[in-house]
């Protein structure tokens, strides 16, 4: 152990996280999701039937700011790969853009009185600079998971701990915003989404200024600053982390389908938007296949694992199609928390085995570039938020949909087709491409490796 408290990659699977710090960790993305899973769940239901911006040019709007900002995730991780402070790459990111995040976050959900032309523009601006500023918060969670530890089962640990904050985040956002909304808008929706998002973002950025203060960087990256042709040559032949770019992002844009309809589904398919909190309440199910996913993981292996809840996930939407058709709510429940399981075990592996990829990297090509590596995160799910939400606008504008109106049967079916058909058809696309991921047979050897060559370069320098 050096003087300063971090460990060497020489050190191999020893290096530990007490629970103080692994708690730290998961608030973040407890953080994250507290602001900007209301961005992501809710805005565009916001845009149409509160401040009353079409359909359409929502569609256009989610595209076209989504295309761009997802770009932002590579520049950022490249930003931390040239990051060399005493605190660490990621770690200063929490303490830098914290609090213009949350700032960013109130000003999405200001409105403005403009006319049409303004309310977009405001739209445009206020969604693409919340995006970036998301990934300058959000990013740095994947890209330190790799310097917490370099044991794979810690990881794993570590990765169900911050899954179980972010869907503790995002069960709190899903179920309390709109009975906060109405609590405090008192009959005034634009009213009451401006304080609720205000309350959101304060506590999101006293939990991320919690994870600056309470993580520590301890696998020291042999290079100390990565340049952007080295860190290129970590991708080359790194198939794992190409298949968990397409994972990010098919996941992400069916989960955005999915998420972003629920509350038209209940609201005119249904008739019943009062059980949208309930609905929302059962994504409880998923932190009980989080809880387990360490265990199952350990003897699956993730990959394996990973497609077990993908199996899950699509039975329940299958179930809740049944009970679309039927207008069953009983069979719609049930499908919702078969459904909650399996994504359970999904979102509690991404980050850890985009993780994984860094070591593969590293081994594959002798660089470690962790910041560009794991901005696949970023870029995949917001790539897919971005084309899952104009494909959630331009499916109910080509249905018709009219809001705060009764829907023809049209439009019935376009919001029915995003909120179960969609993610389906997303999951199998996902399974086939997990079938292709080979990392975790290898795991073991490589990291043995990479281990024996690191402690050469070190005892070179």
């Amino acid at each position: 152990m050096e003087a300063t408290g971090r460990m060497t990659a020489e050190q191999p699977l020893k290096a530990m996280v007490p629970w103080k710090e692994r708690i730290s960790y998961g608030l973040s993305d407890t953080a994250c999701n507290l602001a900007f899973q209301v961005i992501s769940t809710y805005l565009m239901f916001f845009y149409t039937d509160v401040y009353g911006i079409s359909a359409a040019a929502v569609g256009t709007l989610f595209l076209v700011a989504r295309v761009i900002d997802a770009f932002d995730g590579p520049i950022i991780g490249i930003f931390i790969d040239r990051t060399n402070t005493r605190w660490g790459k990621s770690r200063p990111f929490f303490l830098w853009f914290a609090i213009p995040f949350g700032l960013m976050c109130v000003l999405t959900f200001t409105t403005p009185g403009f006319g049409d032309a303004g309310k977009i523009a405001w739209a445009y601006v206020t969604y693409i600079l919340v995006g970036i500023l998301y990934s300058c918060v959000n990013l740095p969670i994947t890209s330190i998971l790799p310097s917490l530890t370099n044991n794979p089962k810690e990881r794993t640990v570590l990765g169900t701990v911050r899954q179980f904050g972010g869907t503790l985040g995002q069960i709190i956002v899903t179920v309390f915003t709109l009975p906060i909304v109405a609590a405090l808008g008192k009959g005034n929706d634009q009213k009451g989404f401006f304080l609720t998002i205000l309350i959101f973002s304060i506590i999101a950025v006293v939990l991320l200024l919690n994870t600056f203060f309470n993580t520590k960087e301890r696998i020291e990256n042999v290079q100390k600053v990565v340049r952007v042709k080295d860190s290129v040559k970590a991708m080359k032949r790194n198939w794992p982390w190409i298949i968990m770019i397409l994972m990010n992002f098919i996941y992400w844009m069916a989960m955005t389908m999915k998420n972003q309809t629920t509350v038209y589904f209940f609201k005119y398919n249904l008739g019943r938007e009062d059980l949208v909190p309930m609905i929302m309440a059962l994504a409880f199910g998923s932190l009980l296949t989080l809880l387990m996913t360490p265990a199952v993981a350990g003897k699956l292996g993730k990959r394996n694992t990973m497609v077990g809840g993908l199996i899950l996930a699509i039975i329940g939407q299958v179930i809740m199609g049944v009970g679309a058709h039927s207008l069953s709510v009983p069979i719609i429940i049930v499908g919702v928390v078969i459904n909650a399981f399996g994504t359970g075990f999904i979102s509690g592996l991404l980050s850890v085995m985009l993780a994984d990829t860094v070591d593969y990297g590293e081994w594959k090509s002798g660089v470690r570039a962790q910041g560009l590596l794991t901005s696949a995160s970023s870029f995949g799910a917001k790539f897919g938020m971005g084309i899952g939400g104009a494909m959630t606008a331009g499916i109910l504008a080509a249905g018709g949909y009219q809001a705060n109106k009764t829907q023809t049967a049209a439009a019935l079916q376009s919001i029915e087709f995003n909120f179960i058909w969609i993610p389906i058809i997303g999951f199998v696309i996902a399974g086939i491409a997990l079938f292709f991921y080979k990392a975790d047979k290898l795991e073991k050897m490589y990291l043995v490796e990479l281990a024996e060559r690191n402690k050469k370069l070190t005892n070179q320098q």
